[in-house]
């Protein structure tokens, strides 16, 4: 958790400065995500500070969804602009090393994320590690995008491939804010290691990644 807010603090005041120098909204927004992400990891770890993680587990579960529908709102704008023709990006040699760099470190710390939720069988830990995958593929949307604007002025690329991810981001927004009937953290403790839905305490209709083996 510390590693993850760490980086995303890092990545998210290069991503912001880059873009500004560049008037690049897709560095600027891709900057703003990780500010949510921070958001989004304080919740969890938030959560875990108290006697009874269980009892803030539906308002955490809370903050990551509004943290993926603000995503989503967010990057949609900006994409309908850039579309528009709200003015063009210049190249940005330190957006592209950032986005490089993001695409290779997301992923392993989007696996750390989920192998914890899933053995405190938290849910809002597991929803944490859906936003840490998130920003890889905004990461992989911003290299192509800043490398297709660089080389061969494709504009709109960047915007098309924004509108995909922000409907995953919904998406997951969704599933964040249904999935606190779901597992327990103490119903996981209890299951000394089991991880079938009715080891961690899972309804029958549960579909969520900490039910599943």
């Amino acid at each position: 958790m510390t590693a993850t807010i760490s980086y995303n603090v890092i990545e998210a005041v290069v991503a912001i400065t880059a873009g500004s120098h560049a008037s690049s909204s897709a560095l600027i927004g891709f900057g703003l995500d990780s500010v949510i992400e921070v958001a989004s990891a304080a919740a969890v770890a938030w959560q875990f500070a108290g006697r009874d993680p269980e009892a803030r587990e539906k308002t955490a579960l809370r903050i990551i969804a509004f943290s993926f529908f603000g995503l989503a709102a967010f990057v949609t704008v900006d994409a309908l602009r850039s579309l528009l023709g709200a003015g063009g990006a210049q190249h940005s040699t330190v957006g592209l090393v950032l986005a490089a760099v993001s695409l290779a470190v997301m992923p392993l710390l989007s696996y750390g994320q989920r192998r914890t939720g899933r053995e405190l069988g938290s849910l809002s830990a597991v929803a944490d590690s859906k936003q840490t995958l998130l920003c890889t593929y905004l990461s992989a949307v911003l290299l192509v995008g800043l490398a297709l604007n660089s080389l061969l002025g494709w504009s709109w690329a960047d915007p098309v491939a924004a509108l995909v991810i922000a409907a995953v981001a919904i998406r997951e927004g969704v599933e964040a804010w249904r999935g606190d009937a779901c597992c327990s953290p103490d119903a996981a403790l209890r299951s000394s290691g089991r991880t079938t839905p009715t080891a961690c305490g899972c309804g029958a209709s549960c579909t969520d990644a900490c039910c599943s083996d």
